[in-house]
């Protein structure tokens, strides 16, 4: 890559304190500043992920990105775009986009679901982290030259060290789930599965409005003392390296970050078979997909891959491929360079 230092780029979060689209932002302005690229990180205010900004190097600008007729919010974004000076300024989902204002820049909406595009009026152009996504912003009319795909890619963990957590016995089968606890997430199709998965133990990590609901439906199975919900993970590497199997139980999922993060860790990965995952996995061959609100299919998708151990590891071998050949951080990192560098102002 060549001129890095002449293309400044500013990217705008305004979304929750976790969440995978917030993870991925984090991660691709810093190794798009490892790159030597002009960053300039502007978030919702957020004391973790401002840290963890700077401990990296870069400078970001917290704002406050309230309601629609937050004024204050919407004069400083500007004020700071016009002081940057970026080539490309790229609002991350709705509230981003919403706030986004124009000028000499070219304004860049990054989508990584199905999200209203009435909030995405002041883009130039549209990227979308999937491609049914992208398929879909076509179909609602946006002109095919201005909507692109680019993927993520994942946090690497060659160098995480496997630590099962003190709660989940030795010699067991341990299942890893992760996000918020919402309903789109379908942990409760996960946790209905458990009373068919003799002597496996399951961590859910994250936190959410479903918690007590979730709690109570183990309680209720009576398989809440193999159920553990500690809440988000600070340092989750470690926990992956650790478990036997990763479970996306999501009903509805527009990418499947952990389906990646599985294939990076090399770990075989079950998933229902919702657009995601149906985009990133071929049944069989670099993971497994079950029918969708089948508990008693995720079980035994699960079953299999246990009982069948070398078959198991051909599978997280398989995906572990998959994403050194098109989600590995050098390719999305090119992918990102080409496009920022290509795009014109329309």
């Amino acid at each position: 890559m060549n001129n890095q230092n002449n293309l400044r780029i500013a990217h705008i979060m305004a979304g929750a304190v976790n969440g995978g689209a917030e993870l991925f932002f984090e991660r691709l302005c810093i190794a798009q500043y490892l790159q030597n690229l002009s960053i300039l990180p502007i978030i919702r205010k957020n004391f973790e992920r401002k840290k963890k900004l700077i401990n990296a190097g870069l400078k970001p600008l917290e704002l406050k990105f309230g309601s629609l007729l937050d004024w204050s919010t919407r004069y400083e974004l500007n004020k700071a775009l016009k002081e940057f000076s970026p080539k490309v300024a790229v609002a991350w989902m709705n509230r981003a986009a919403s706030f986004m204002p124009k000028g000499a820049w070219i304004n860049v909406g990054r989508l990584g679901g199905f999200y209203d595009l009435k909030y995405y009026r002041q883009c130039d152009h549209l990227v979308g982290n999937t491609k049914k996504i992208v398929e879909w912003i076509k179909n609602q009319g946006w002109p095919g030259d201005r909507v692109h795909y680019i993927p993520n890619f994942s946090r690497i963990f060659h160098s995480s060290i496997a630590i099962r957590p003190s709660y989940i016995p030795n010699k067991v089968p341990f299942l890893l789930a992760l996000g918020r606890l919402h309903v789109n997430k379908g942990f409760d199709i996960l946790i209905k599965a458990m009373p068919y998965l003799k002597n496996v133990h399951l961590l859910i990590a994250g936190e959410g409005e479903e918690r007590q609901k979730l709690e109570n439906l183990a309680k209720t199975l009576k398989i809440h003392d193999r159920v553990h919900m500690p809440g988000w993970i600070k340092d989750i590497s470690n926990v992956i390296m650790a478990c036997d199997i990763l479970v996306c139980s999501s009903r509805h999922e527009p990418l499947g970050n952990i389906v990646l993060e599985g294939f990076s860790a090399t770990k075989p990965v079950v998933a229902l078979a919702a657009q995601g995952p149906m985009e990133l996995i071929v049944h069989g061959i670099n993971g497994l997909l079950t029918p969708l609100e089948d508990e008693k299919a995720l079980a035994n998708a699960i079953t299999f891959l246990i009982d069948n151990p070398s078959l198991s590891y051909e599978i997280a071998i398989a995906g572990h491929q998959k994403l050194e050949n098109e989600f590995s951080q050098e390719i999305v990192l090119q992918k990102w360079y080409d496009f920022l560098t290509k795009i014109e102002k329309t």
